[in-house]
C-alpha cells in the first residue's frame, strides 16, 4: 500500500507540469482564436488575421516594463555616464541637418530627439530583435493589462496591413516597443512618417523616419517648443500627499504658496499659464521636480519616472 502510495507521488510530480503546459497551451490557442475574432472586429481583414495569427507562438521573454530601480541619486549616473553624454553630444553634431529640418517642421528642439534616441534604444543599438506579433499577443494573454495589449495587437496587424511594414520586419523590445524610438504600435500606426521618402516606413533602420515619427507625435500631441521639461525643486513646509502625481496640476503662484521654491531657494516663476505637476519618485526624502506638459509628452516613451528624468538629465547635458 505505501509503495502503491510513492509511485502515485511519483507519477504526479514528474507528469503534473506536462499536464499544465498542455492545458496553457491550449488555453494560448483559444486566445489566439479570441485574439483572431477582436481584429477582424476592428477592422482587420479576416484573411490577413487568420495568416499572422496561426504563425504566433508563446513569447517567454514578453515581459512588462516594470523592473526595480534605484533612487535617482544612483540611477541617474548609472542609466546615463558621460559616455553617453559624449555620444549625445556627437550625434546631435552629426545630424544636425537633419535636426534643423525637423525642428522646423515639427517644433520640437533637436536635443529632446537625441536624449530620446539615446535613453530608449541606445542611439539605435537596441530597435528591437524579437516577432512583435508573438510578444503582443503573449503580453494580452497573461492577463495584466489586458486590453492595452490587445489594442496594440490590433495596431501591429494594420501596420502590416495599412503601412505595408513586412511582418519579417515587425521587431519589438521584449516589451512590445518597436523601433529607435521604442513606440508602441499604435503610436507608430497614427504619427508615423516616410520622411527620406524611399515608399516605406522603417522605423528600424531609417533614422530619418524614426526621427521624423517621433517629432510628429510629439507635435500633434501638442508639444511647446517655446517651454522645457520641468526643473528640481525643494519644498520648505510639509506637503498634502494629495498635491503630489501628474493628475494634480497647480500654477507657478499656487505652487509657490503651497512653499514650493527653485532648488536654490529662490522664487518660481510668476507666470500662471502652465500646467505644473510635483513628483518624488524616490518618496519625500529623495529628490522633488516640477514637471511641465512636455514632460508629460516624453513620459509616454518610458516605463518610470526614473527613465523620464535620465532622459531630460540627457536634454540638458547636451544641450547647445
Amino acid at each position: 500500500m505505501i509503495l502503491k502510495i510513492i509511485l502515485s507521488t511519483l507519477i504526479y510530480f514528474l507528469f503534473s507540469p506536462l499536464v499544465i503546459a498542455k492545458n496553457s497551451h491550449h488555453q494560448f490557442e483559444d486566445f489566439l482564436l479570441s485574439l483572431q475574432q477582436q481584429s477582424i472586429s476592428a477592422g482587420v481583414s479576416a484573411d490577413l488575421a487568420k495568416r499572422h495569427i496561426s504563425e504566433i507562438k508563446t513569447f517567454k521573454k514578453a515581459n512588462a516594463a516594470n523592473r526595480e530601480q534605484h533612487s535617482l541619486d544612483t540611477y541617474i549616473p548609472q542609466a546615463i555616464p558621460e559616455i553617453t553624454v559624449s555620444t549625445g553630444r556627437t550625434m546631435l553634431q552629426q545630424h544636425d541637418v537633419l535636426l534643423s529640418q525637423l525642428s522646423q517642421r515639427y517644433q520640437v528642439q533637436p536635443r529632446f530627439i537625441i536624449a530620446l534616441w539615446g535613453v530608449t534604444s541606445g542611439f539605435g543599438e537596441q530597435s528591437g530583435k524579437y516577432p512583435s506579433l508573438s510578444v503582443l499577443a503573449s503580453l494580452a494573454f497573461k492577463g495584466e493589462n489586458q486590453s492595452f495589449y490587445v489594442n496594440e495587437f490590433i495596431a501591429a496587424l494594420k501596420l502590416i496591413e495599412q503601412k505595408q511594414i513586412p511582418v519579417s520586419s515587425l521587431l519589438s523590445s521584449s516589451t512590445g516597443a518597436m523601433g529607435q524610438m521604442q513606440m508602441m504600435p499604435t503610436q507608430v500606426l497614427r504619427y508615423a512618417v516616410d520622411n527620406d521618402q524611399d515608399g516605406k516606413i522603417d522605423i528600424w533602420n531609417s533614422t530619418e523616419d524614426a526621427f521624423a515619427t517621433a517629432a510628429n507625435m510629439l507635435h500633434q500631441q501638442g508639444w511647446q517648443f517655446d517651454a522645457t521639461w520641468g526643473r528640481q525643486v525643494k519644498p520648505t513646509m510639509m506637503l498634502d500627499p494629495n498635491l503630489f502625481g501628474m493628475e494634480s496640476t497647480h500654477t507657478f503662484p499656487q505652487w509657490q504658496a503651497y512653499g514650493i521654491r527653485r532648488f536654490n531657494g529662490a522664487s518660481l516663476p510668476l507666470r500662471s499659464d502652465m500646467n505644473v505637476s510635483l513628483i518624488a519618485p524616490d518618496g519625500t526624502q529623495g529628490r522633488y521636480y516640477l514637471v511641465y506638459d512636455n514632460f508629460r509628452l516624453l513620459h509616454q516613451f518610458t516605463s518610470s519616472f526614473h527613465d523620464s528624468l535620465a532622459l531630460t538629465y540627457l536634454s540638458e547635458k547636451i544641450k547647445q
